[in-house]
């Protein structure tokens, strides 16, 4: 089977996603600081900052998905961390083509991530591939970031953009933060809830990836949200739903978190309902389209 090089596979789509290629035959490796050719997926040394790769990397790869990008709210957004959440995305993909360069080696597709963050907060509006860009910083790192893989898809290579929503796991993200309060019967919704979160279940968020590699036609930029976007009000009620908890849910204001997070709580606040239809006009098929049944399906899986 092919090898499929990962960027950023140490994370929590990546790990996921690994597992799930294993599981199909294919054969992964990854990107990382710190090369372990020994690991369970054998790790290839980079250094984003001075352009360092393992080329045995480049050159064993079939198909490259680069997930690379600083946590967008690891941290609050100073001057300087703008200044890593871009570059880490920016540098990366100056990284791969100065490789592929150099070593006159090009993968049979290129699948990058992408956010949905692009968008910027357009309240109910609803927003397609073909969508402008948005405003604030949320929207300006992403169209940094699509805006440099430009120099990758002149180079001939079936390239694939996924602009990816929330995405569901206990693992990580979101969903670990939204339901803490629940343990307490509290369900925390912000500002007036009716901020729209593209979500999606990380299995089908990682089956878009697998058919972006398996499939030939599958060229540009798409989506990769559930078909049915729900308000920050409606996911915070389907996930105590799905725990079968009985929650008393209480607004946080705005200005508390503004006042807490500054800038970053636009990562919150910010109201995008995205479609997936081009997703689904391509033959992609979702386990789960609806919000209920793909947090029951991860609470009980633990996934």
């Amino acid at each position: 089977m092919p090898t499929v090089l990962i960027g950023g596979g140490s994370g929590l789509i990546g790990i996921h996603l690994s597992y799930l290629l294993k599981q199909k035959g294919y054969h992964v490796i990854l990107l990382s600081r710190k090369g372990d050719l020994n690991a369970t997926f054998p790790r290839y040394a980079w250094n984003l900052e001075t352009g360092e790769i393992d080329e045995e990397a480049i050159l064993k790869a079939d198909y490259v998905i680069n997930l690379t990008g600083a946590g967008i709210a690891d941290k609050r957004w100073t001057a300087s961390r703008k200044k890593i959440i871009i570059e880490s995305r920016v540098k990366s993909m100056e990284l791969f083509k100065n490789a592929f360069t150099k070593l006159n080696k090009k993968p049979k597709a290129f699948i990058a991530a992408s956010a949905t963050g692009f968008y910027g907060n357009r309240k109910d509006e609803l927003l397609t591939e073909n969508s402008a860009a948005g405003d604030g910083f949320l929207a300006e790192s992403t169209q940094a970031w699509e805006k440099s893989t430009e120099s990758l898809k002149s180079m001939d290579i079936r390239f694939v953009t996924i602009r990816i929503g929330i995405v569901l796991s206990t693992k990580g993200g979101a969903l670990p933060k939204l339901a803490l309060s629940q343990n307490f019967g509290i369900g925390s919704y912000f500002s007036d809830g009716k901020a729209y979160y593209p979500w999606i279940h990380i299995d089908d968020l990682c089956n878009i990836f697998i058919k972006s590699i398996e499939e030939e036609n599958m060229v540009g930029t798409f989506n990769g949200v559930a078909p049915n976007t729900v308000t920050n009000y409606e996911l915070t009620k389907a996930a105590a739903k799905a725990k079968n908890k009985s929650v008393l849910m209480v607004p946080v204001p705005a200005f508390l978190l503004r006042l807490g997070m500054g800038e970053m709580a636009d990562v919150v606040l910010t109201s995008a309902k995205v479609s997936s239809q081009k997703l689904i006009e391509s033959g992609f098929k979702f386990k789960f389209a609806e919000v209920i049944p793909a947090l029951k399906d991860l609470f009980k899986r633990k996934i």
